[in-house]
């Protein structure tokens, strides 16, 4: 008989934000269409009681829709920009329950889970508690490394880890540091992300190239070497080191930046200052469609971040056939197993640089760099997870 679930995410792609939380969705639906459990997901939409512009197109997503198999629901709950994170578990809880309780009586769920530590843990060990069912909760990264230094959210995750009859974890390694947090009191079970081998996969560099060369808007050389740099233009990401890498690369090596956000106008001012402002390329946010071929273009990925769980980037890269140079963070020795991975180096600009020209000097093939991450798909992640959540439903 089939089994149901109740996930709640704080992050889900939505028509006006496509690109938000899609391996929450792409998990989600793999574990659907498996056929042994029937998925609905609660995604809380956070919006002040004064309608900032930044919120506005968030307030047109719809109350519900099917997202390849998946029911998916977006209630609205109070949100206080940069006042409310402490108390955001409790104003999702008390906003989710009352539609729980709704599905629960129509189609009696069997488990309750959560896709991120915080707030969504402790949101959804309040929901599994009035409706009397069991809760596992994942953790991915930043829901451990930044909201397990602030007592109070720590406090609520403490709570709900003790509630959870399992908790997961992306990588060994975060495993590691949730436990030396306290949130592993039975223990940490490692669920690797998932990957769509049928778009990502190795593309001829040179043909991948030339591709990429013709997408309007993005202005990409056909020429020389190329860097990329996939993820949202934060601090944590580390893009200014990529860009301070530079000088000590040859000129003819270059840095694409594949996202957006809160840094721009800071890292586009370092490119300046540091002389390599013509070798340096703002993409803004790429299509989903491009990222693949955009991928396998580049002769090198970067992503020197501060922290991460596991990032699904660094997945996405090395099966396009291109290897990586991050910073020895998280999950990066369960994923660079072989030098034909890449590189896990130093958070420094120099060590960056020798990286990538360890790279650029003897290239490991395309199909080499694909098979160190043959293992992960969204087909195995699914079968992970069910197995997990049949032992406890």
């Amino acid at each position: 008989m089939k089994r149901r679930l109740l996930s709640i995410s704080t992050l889900f792609p939505a028509p006006q934000r496509p690109a938000f939380g899609r391996f929450v969705a792409r998990q989600a639906s793999a574990l659907a269409a498996r056929g042994d459990w029937d998925v609905t997901v609660l995604n809380p939409i956070g919006l002040p009681p004064v309608r900032l512009q930044r919120y506005r197109s968030l307030e047109a997503i719809p109350a519900q829709e099917q997202v390849d198999g998946v029911d998916v629901h977006h209630p609205r709950f109070p949100l206080l920009p940069g006042l409310s994170g402490p108390f955001n578990a409790a104003l999702i809880a008390r906003a989710l329950l009352p539609l729980a309780r709704s599905l629960h009586a129509e189609r009696r769920f069997d488990l309750i889970d959560a896709q991120f530590f915080y707030p969504d843990g402790p949101a959804a060990a309040r929901l599994a508690a009035a409706l009397g069912l069991p809760l596992a909760i994942k953790a991915r990264g930043s829901d451990i490394h930044y909201w397990g230094t602030r007592a109070s959210a720590l406090r609520q995750m403490r709570k709900a880890a003790c509630a959870a009859s399992a908790v997961l974890a992306v990588s060994a390694a975060l495993g590691r540091d949730m436990a030396a947090l306290g949130l592993a009191p039975r223990g940490v079970r490692v669920h690797y992300t998932g990957l769509d081998h049928r778009r990502f996969t190795p593309l001829p560099r040179a043909a991948a190239r030339q591709r990429v060369s013709t997408i309007p808007g993005l202005g990409i050389s056909p020429e020389g070497r190329m860097i990329v740099c996939v993820g949202a233009l934060l601090a944590i990401k580390g893009q200014d080191l990529a860009i301070r890498a530079l000088p000590h690369l040859p000129d003819d090596v270059r840095l694409v930046l594949a996202g957006e956000g809160a840094e721009e106008a800071t890292l586009r001012a370092l490119a300046e200052r540091s002389g390599v402002a013509a070798r340096v390329r703002f993409l803004g946010s790429v299509g989903h469609e491009h990222l693949p071929a955009l991928l396998s273009a580049a002769d090198v990925m970067v992503l020197p971040s501060e922290r991460e769980g596991l990032a699904n980037a660094w997945i996405e890269a090395l099966a396009c056939g291109t290897p990586v140079v991050i910073a020895d963070i998280g999950g990066a020795r369960e994923v660079v197993t072989s030098p034909a991975a890449g590189r896990i180096v130093a958070r420094t600009p120099e060590a960056i640089a020798e990286g990538v020209r360890s790279l650029l000097e003897a290239p490991p093939s395309q199909a080499e760099v694909a098979a160190t991450v043959a293992r992960f798909s969204w087909e195995a992640n699914a079968a992970a997870l069910a197995e997990i959540y049949d032992e406890i439903a």
